[in-house]
């Protein structure tokens, strides 16, 4: 019927398709997140079997017309024996006797909690009973009558312990006070211990008389502070003993231990230790426990000799965390001294958790969404502190995940998405651990099987991508290939790719990279500049072809590598578009070191390709500047002297540390002046006299070196040429009046000789010249000669006749000192 009015109600036809999305419904609504509700109660302890606690439905919010449905039910088994829940009207029930002092012992406050549970959907409530106590007990005496020996020399102010009292209600219903019987020699001190339970010690107010008294009988009386007053008595019996003049006296008054629950039987807890001053018998000291709890005698031990506390029984800190005793100390003369023992129990872990699997929905649809509830799952640990903390987690790498609900309650959820394909069924191993040392773990195996639904989407290889791609790439080149994959079949696993729109400094994605819609392979659309930008990223899409279509997306990091692409650009000196020259004036003083100027230059690219290094490519005068190879410092090399020229030309070389190095270069203009008048003539000059005086120098020596080694050559050939003359059969080619008849016109032929290309020359040197010059033919036009001699050899044969042309060259040399002399010299071939 309920599956009729929906369809009707969603005006669906009545099919397979349409009944299974009613079946789907359903079971997401079966499968909501649980949500956790709290409910308070207080009453007190004692209640009558079946008395009305409350009313669950109506506190907790629920629909009482939905109670049978939902199954209203108690899930903590350790406290539902005292209570029980009416599942059609949602009443609660005392369902047993509750006694506070054997529940909870001495806690001062007493909460029974609970776990109520109902389904569809499911939801768990935390209900909590605060258990208050009445005045039910009295305060009672572990001893009836408690028998003490005094001697006669006592003095006013001995204290003697008497114990106390126990009441096992709480609060205001517990022991509150103590009252002695009237006697006119011994009063009472109530004190509080450190668990803050008050113990009655008698004080003597006056001196006792054996021979008037030899006996007194006092009464202790326990009262508490209920309505109305409870108490309790014990019987003080007091004989009076001769004198004894020391008491025993403990070395400390408490006595602390810690012991380990773990700890065996006959394990020496702490040994307490008396003295007395007299001697004999009356020094002779026996130990004994004083008023404990029957609990504390079945537990520790005392040796009456050595005072020795050992344990008889193994501690449990779940059971007792702390335990006091009252060690008495008494002489041979009957007196006695009485010191506390606190011995804490350590708690240990010695529990590990309890799994307990309280309700679980099985199979699942894999189209579940993330926090559908699975199971409700208990944990708990017995130990205290953190031995009792506990920690619940699913082994393995799984889609569920374990949430803390409600104290030790823990709800499996799916926590992603679940795929029939890749896992139709999960064993899930739940660990519950504890955090003592060392941990104790507990497993529990639960077998989950998923129904199938037709949901899985393209999933790329890597979460995200990143491309280095270096500047300057060519325009459509590949940097890359996406991959998705998608393990349906078919139509649903062809997988198209395109890249979401967005824009890069305002230009459209799509005129930077492209993707191949099949492939996944991205294009650059164009070149990219890293100095441009450096980075950008985009977000490619993967879809498959299923109805509806599913997708994901990636982004895909591009980072532009830098290349030597720029070369260094000079920032100081700045060069002049009037190509006008620049000087930096430098003091003639100037030492060695002096910073004359600092060249700055950058570089656009980055890293090794933006090191920037200053070499020195041209000077005037190399060795008067260096220069600093990474700062661009000019400094003197050493100091100015007065044959240094006062201009200078410094060319600096700047260049990159890319591959290949890129360079740019900076021509500096120095002078060398004390100040700007002085400095003013050497930059009006032309910059080629100033930059070449060094250079020419240099050149006049040289030439004089070489002048002078061809005067000697010439010399020398001249005078060849002589002896050759004088021997007609050497020399028998030349023809002196030719050369007289010439001029400064000569020929050349081949002839029979020595020399296959003879050559004459002629030295003519004039002592009175105005100037000392060395000069050679210079061209004449006009007087050009050209001959064809023929001469027969029957050696050779005939020769063939060259055509010479007369050739001069004149060079100046000046030179002081000297006295001035002309050369002329002329050379035939």
């Amino acid at each position: 019927m309920q599956t009729k009015k929906l369809k009707k109600w969603m005006g669906i036809k009545e099919s397979w398709s349409s009944k299974r999305q009613v079946q789907l419904s359903l079971l997401v609504s079966l499968f909501c997140q649980a949500l956790s509700e709290d409910a308070g109660y207080s009453i007190p302890e004692e209640m009558e079997k079946g008395s009305l606690v409350g009313n669950l439905a109506k506190d907790l919010g629920l629909n009482k017309k939905d109670l049978v449905n939902r199954k209203l039910r108690i899930l903590s088994a350790a406290n539902a024996q005292f209570f029980t829940v009416n599942g059609e009207r949602g009443d609660f029930y005392v369902r047993d006797r509750i006694d506070r002092e054997e529940i909870c012992g001495k806690l001062p406050h007493c909460v029974l909690n609970f776990e109520i549970v109902v389904e569809n959907p499911l939801n768990v409530f935390h209900v909590s009973v605060s258990i208050e106590d009445i005045n039910d007990n009295a305060p009672w005496f572990l001893k009836d009558n408690i028998k003490l020996e005094i001697s006669e020399s006592s003095q006013p102010g001995a204290i003697f312990a008497l114990g106390s009292a126990e009441d096992p209600d709480v609060g205001i219903n517990s022991l509150q006070n103590y009252q002695l019987s009237p006697n006119q020699y011994f009063g009472l001190d109530v004190k509080e211990s450190p668990d803050r339970n008050k113990y009655a010690m008698l004080v003597q107010i006056k001196p006792l008389d054996r021979e008037s008294e030899h006996s007194l009988h006092l009464t202790l009386t326990g009262l508490d502070g209920g309505e109305p007053i409870k108490t309790g008595t014990a019987h003080i019996w007091i004989n009076v003993t001769d004198n004894n003049d020391n008491p025993p006296i403990f070395t400390q008054e408490v006595y602390k231990a810690s012991i380990k629950e773990s700890a065996p039987k006959g394990y020496s807890v702490i040994q307490v230790k008396a003295s007395d001053r007299d001697e004999g018998s009356n020094a002779k000291i026996s130990y004994s426990f004083s008023n404990i709890p029957a609990k504390t005698r079945q537990k520790f031990s005392l040796d009456a000799e050595s005072g020795v506390i050992t344990l008889k029984e193994t501690l449990d800190f779940e059971e007792s965390t702390s335990y006091m005793m009252l060690v008495e100390a008494k002489d041979g003369g009957g007196l006695l001294t009485h010191s506390k023992v606190e011995v804490v129990v350590l708690d240990e872990n010695d529990n590990a958790p309890e799994v307990e699997l309280m309700s679980i929905f099985n199979p699942i649809p894999e189209n579940s969404p993330p926090g559908t509830v699975i199971a409700l799952i208990k944990v708990e640990d017995r130990d205290e502190g953190d031995n009792g903390k506990t920690t619940c987690s699913i082994q393995g790498n799984t889609p569920f995940q374990m949430l803390l609900s409600n104290n030790n309650y823990y709800k499996l959820l799916t926590e992603g998405a679940l795929d029939r394909e890749k896992s139709p069924q999960y064993n899930l191993t739940i660990t519950a651990s504890d955090k003592g040392t060392p941990p104790l773990s507990t497993h529990k195996t639960i077998s989950l099987q998923i129904s199938d639904i037709n949901d899985n989407s393209p999933a790329f290889e890597e979460t995200s991508y990143n491309l280095f791609v270096p500047e300057n790439n060519p325009s459509g080149a590949s940097i890359y290939t996406v991959k998705a994959s998608d393990s349906d079949l078919d139509r649903n696993s062809k997988i198209t790719y395109s890249i979401l729109t967005s824009n890069i400094e305002d230009l459209p994605l799509s005129s930077y990279v492209s993707i191949n819609s099949e492939t996944g392979t991205i294009y650059a659309q164009r070149s990219f500049d890293y100095e441009q930008f450096r980075e950008f990223h985009i977000q490619v899409k993967a879809q498959d072809g299923g109805s509806p279509r599913l997708s994901s997306n990636v982004t895909v990091w591009v980072f532009i590598l830098d290349q030597n692409d720029n070369s260094p650009r000079i920032l100081y000196p700045l060069p002049r578009d009037d190509d006008s020259a620049l000087f930096e004036m430098v003091p003639r003083s100037s030492e060695s070191g002096y910073l004359v100027t600092k060249v700055v230059a950058v570089d656009a690219d980055s890293g090794h390709n933006a090191w920037i290094s200053y070499h020195q490519l041209q000077a005037t005068d190399p060795a008067l500047f260096t220069i600093g190879l990474h700062t661009g410092e000019v400094r003197t090399a050493r100091a100015f002297v007065e044959t240094d020229a006062v201009k200078q030309k410094l060319t600096l070389l700047v260049k990159d540390n890319g591959s290949p190095p890129l360079s740019a270069t900076v021509t500096l203009n120095l002078v060398f002046a004390e100040n700007f008048q002085e400095a003013l003539p050497e930059m009006s000059k032309p910059p080629s006299d100033s930059a070449s005086q060094s250079d020419m120098n240099t050149i006049l020596v040289t030439a004089i070196i070489l002048v002078s080694c061809l005067f000697l050559f010439t010399a020398l050939t001249v005078l060849i040429l002589k002896c050759r003359r004088r021997s007609p059969a050497v020399l028998g080619s030349y023809n002196p009046e030719l050369y007289a008849s010439l001029g400064h016109k000569f020929s050349c032929n081949y002839n029979q000789g020595t020399l296959a290309l003879p050559c004459s020359y002629e030295v003519c040197l004039a002592s009175q010249s105005g100037h000392k010059e060395f000069a050679f033919l210079k061209p004449n036009p006009g007087a050009v000669t050209d001959s064809l001699i023929t001469t027969e050899d029957s050696g050779i044969g005939n020769e063939s006749e060259c055509l010479g042309d007369n050739l001069s060259s004149s060079t100046s040399i000046q030179n002081e000192g000297q006295g001035n002399s002309s050369a002329h010299m002329v050379s035939t071939c």
